[in-house]
């Protein structure tokens, strides 16, 4: 197939995804749903078109979580960050590590999988996602008392980092049956990642901020040129030198939405656009790889996982980090434990051990899709209902 026969098929795809996203708003369907169910009805077969590349939805799936990461960071204040950082960061990493070994014994006792393959199917689950979780928050306009809302949001973007470092070394175990763990090396591991991440993101968005607040751009339509070229420089330079490039999207996202004095609402246009483009490439090319005739055989045997993901392994884990924080209401607990949405993260996380070719990796990718479809339609169908009934909702009356 030619390139531009490849661009014209993925343009009318994301055509039809984003005329279908005014009614599926209308009917409460997320548009998540909406481009990964226009992938799986038109490209497994129809039209005499299969797609069936693993590494490159791998790629694609990363860099669309990048670009969506960013934007996450420039649409979130710093005064908010000062608010959520200790509790969203607590749920970030302890949250997914405590997530991942109370999923893998879940999973040890339910299915025919090794310990090892158990922890990686964990680890891929145990992020929230951010892409769902901004999403979400924005098209039903939830505001939340005691700061909830944000600590989902710095959580959400944040806690990648922890979990795509738990899948790659746990894919390297699945691998390899000889390799053990090392609690030191995995250690130094993260703290390299979060580190680098973080001194790379923040001091190159921060020459990028001192030079737009300095050099007056009398064309606008520069400014998130500019800041486009900075986010590649700083993401893609903190991976080169060990950094997480997830992380480092999300610092130099913060720093430069919340530093660039001219041009704020241009450069928010563009990268919201942006946004939205990554995500509908992510969700199409995501359906496109995933065979409707393999999902059905995993259909009744992802129902169970999913349940106990949604309503064992993330509460206990949400009520285990929230521990040292004795003031936070049982209500703000009790949302935070429900409310742990999966998204594509999960999926592409997923495609990481498939393409490395682990056995029964492509069963726990099939396994995921469904874990994504219960989480999307009970969790994020919940948010606002609990929110209210809880009183969380600022909008209700005190």
């Amino acid at each position: 197939m030619t390139t531009e026969m490849i661009m014209i098929g993925m343009s009318i795809l994301i055509l039809v995804g984003i005329l279908l996203h005014h009614p599926s708003r209308t009917l409460g369907i997320p548009s998540l749903l909406i481009f990964m169910g226009v992938g799986l009805m038109l490209g497994n077969g129809e039209f005499n078109f299969v797609y069936d590349d693993l590494e490159k939805t791998a790629w694609i799936g990363g860099l669309a979580l990048n670009i969506i990461v960013f934007v996450g960071g420039i649409n979130t204040s710093t005064d908010k960050i000062k608010v959520a950082y200790k509790e969203g960061g607590v749920l970030a990493s302890f949250g997914v590590l405590f997530t991942t070994l109370i999923f893998a014994v879940i999973l040890y006792g339910l299915l025919d999988f090794d310990l090892i393959t158990c922890l990686l199917f964990a680890a891929i689950v145990s992020s929230t996602d951010a892409a769902a979780v901004f999403s979400i928050l924005e098209s039903k306009k939830l505001k939340l008392k005691e700061q909830t809302d944000t600590v989902l949001e710095f959580e959400s973007a944040t806690n990648d980092p922890v979990a795509m470092l738990l899948v790659i070394f746990l894919t390297d175990m699945a691998l390899s049956s000889s390799k053990s763990v090392v609690t030191s090396e995995v250690a130094m591991e993260l703290v390299t990642q979060i580190g680098v991440a973080m001194v790379v993101g923040w001091l190159v968005a921060k020459v990028a901020v001192s030079l737009l607040n300095r050099i007056h751009l009398s064309e606008f339509g520069l400014i998130p040129v500019f800041v486009l070229a900075s986010f590649v420089v700083a993401t893609y330079g903190a991976e080169m030198l060990g950094g997480n490039i997830l992380l480092a999207s999300y610092i130099a996202g913060v720093v430069i939405g919340n530093g660039i004095k001219r041009g704020q609402l241009v450069n928010q246009h563009f990268f919201n656009s942006l946004s939205w483009l990554a995500q509908a490439l992510m969700f199409i090319v995501l359906g496109l790889q995933i065979f409707p005739q393999s999902l059905a055989a995993v259909f009744v045997s992802s129902l169970l996982p999913a349940l106990l993901l949604i309503l064992v392994a993330r509460p206990l884990a949400v009520q285990l980090c929230y521990l040292p924080f004795v003031k936070a209401s049982w209500k703000k607990r009790l949302f935070i434990s429900a409310i742990g949405l999966k998204g594509a993260t999960p999926i592409v996380f997923a495609l990481i051990p498939a393409a490395a070719g682990v056995p029964g990796a492509l069963e726990i990718v099939h396994m995921v899709f469904f874990i994504v479809l219960f989480s999307v339609f009970i969790q994020g169908g919940a948010i606002a209902p609990l929110a209210n009934k809880l009183g969380l909702n600022r909008s209700d009356k005190e």
